[in-house]
């Protein structure tokens, strides 16, 4: 059998965290098992679905490298094949009219309420052959009124529903546009899926697509219904709560690598071992629904932060650098007009944990920084350190070879003809040329910032001394 993994999201806002790890968890599947993963936009709520919702879900999709084999497909465009369906389950008698108003229902489900009975369709329709005037019908799926409905799911194992305690859903409005329980069972079956991954909020809903299916003369897909994401404070994510927390171009835009985000998003759930870090070759060669957690995950921004250091750490310089030049321009700042952007990347590696913070420490590269941090100025730009500074910039304005070897030999002479220490030295050229005390090390800073710009930022923290000195 060929797997067939699907993921199905409505367009009434951005790609969240849950609905990504969905995507991830059916994509990874698929790819260890050699299937298809198909992407499916339910768009038939006409109301809340748009068309930035749907491009904001494929950009979140292809920023995260969840390519897909099948699709878009839009449920809008298929109501057609929904009516057809309807009429089908209709002549079979597995669907009828109802001619209820909505008074009614309301009524009846007050009168439920007040005998503290669960509020339910009562099925009063169930057995109506005339139609009623001047009422427009619902079309109600007859649920079996007998029996049950075992659910052997992935993660949650084995679930049995009562049908006694389904009534019969609406899979049609009045107005004739079809509902979420028949359109999901239309497509899971038309488009041969397999497996249907999601999360456990579906659960309830479950059953009663498995009786359509039945209806319909089709066996059920396997289910995995996966756990909720948390809060990090335990309560459950959502935008007003938690704001762009929950939005995976908002992780982007922060400075998250994407494997970093979908390494983050695997161990919300699903675990190998104690291994923490995976690429995303070992999480589609490891990927496992029967190791996926029951229970709920809450985010940890601080885990998701050394997981985003651990992968800028481990990556091809060339492919941070590829990720780096969009952070860089959001700072007005042009790679191609400084430093080779993979040597920076080399000399950042180590320290950034975000690109954001990567493009924002790196600035200095590229362009003369507005002012000298204070502290790192009032400490190492004291008049201790002029006779250094004057005679680094004799030297560097000499040297021939501006590579970084040569600059340190530069560095350490003068550090031996001033009879000190390194700290000494580099330290007040640190700032010199960078502006803060801290930076990769010298010699690379050096050959970074490049011949110009370091003389001429030498020259500012000389005349930053001489004030100094003026106003002691």
């Amino acid at each position: 059998m060929t797997i067939r993994a699907r993921f199905a999201p409505s367009p009434t806002g951005y790609l969240h965290i849950g609905g990504a790890r969905t995507a991830l968890f059916s994509w990874l599947y698929a790819r260890r098992h050699g299937g298809r993963f198909i992407l499916r936009i339910e768009d038939t709520d006409l109301e809340r679905s748009t068309a930035e919702s749907v491009n904001a879900i494929l950009e979140g999709m292809t920023w995260l490298g969840l390519e897909y084999d099948e699709g878009p497909f839009y449920q809008t465009e298929r109501f057609p094949r929904y009516r057809e369906v309807i009429q089908q389950l209709l002549d079979s008698g597995h669907a009828y009219y109802c001619y209820c108003t909505k008074e009614e229902l309301e009524a009846e489900r007050e009168a439920q309420m007040a005998r503290k009975e669960k509020p339910r369709y009562s099925g009063l329709c169930r057995t109506r052959t005339e139609p009623r005037e001047g009422v427009a019908p619902v079309v109600r799926f007859r649920n079996p009124p007998e029996g049950s409905v075992v659910v052997d799911d992935l993660v949650r194992g084995r679930v049995v529903f009562d049908n006694a305690e389904l009534d019969d859903l609406i899979i049609q409005r009045s107005d004739g546009t079809p509902t979420y329980n028949l359109t999901v069972v239309v497509d899971d079956m038309d488009m041969a899926i397999s497996h249907v991954i999601r999360g456990d909020d579906h659960l309830n809903n479950t059953p009663r697509q498995i009786n359509i299916l039945r209806a319909l003369g089709q066996e059920p897909p396997v289910y995995a219904h996966l756990p909720m994401i948390l809060a990090e404070d335990g309560a459950k994510l959502s935008k007003r709560t938690h704001g762009e927390a929950v939005s995976v171009i908002q992780y982007r835009e922060k400075g998250y690598l994407p494997e970093a985000l979908l390494n983050y998003l695997v161990r919300l759930g699903w675990s190998h071992g104690d291994q923490e870090v995976f690429t995303v070759d070992e999480m589609v060669s490891l990927f496992d629904l029967a190791d996926v957690n029951k229970s709920a995950s809450s985010i940890n921004p601080g885990k998701l932060d050394w997981l985003n250091q651990q992968h800028i750490m481990r990556a091809k310089p060339e492919h941070i650098a590829h990720h780096l030049g969009y952070f860089l321009g959001k700072l007005d700042i042009d790679p191609t007009t400084g430093p080779d952007i993979v040597e920076v990347v080399k000399a950042q590696q180590e320290r950034a944990k975000t690109l954001v913070e990567m493009a924002e420490d790196s600035a200095y590269f590229y362009r003369d920084f507005d002012a000298f941090d204070e502290k790192a100025a009032k400490k190492h730009l004291r008049p201790a350190a002029e006779e250094a500074l004057v005679r680094l910039r004799h030297f560097l304005a000499a040297i021939e070879d501006w590579e970084p070897d040569a600059l340190y030999e530069v560095v350490r002479e003068v550090t031996e003809e001033l009879d000190t220490k390194m700290g000494k030295v580099a330290q007040p050229l640190r700032v010199a040329i960078s502006g803060k005390a801290a930076t990769p090390s010298i010699d690379v800073t050096l050959y970074l910032v490049g011949r110009e710009a370091c003389l001429r930022r030498i020259d500012r923290a000389l005349d930053y001394i001489a004030r100094r000195k003026e106003n002691a």
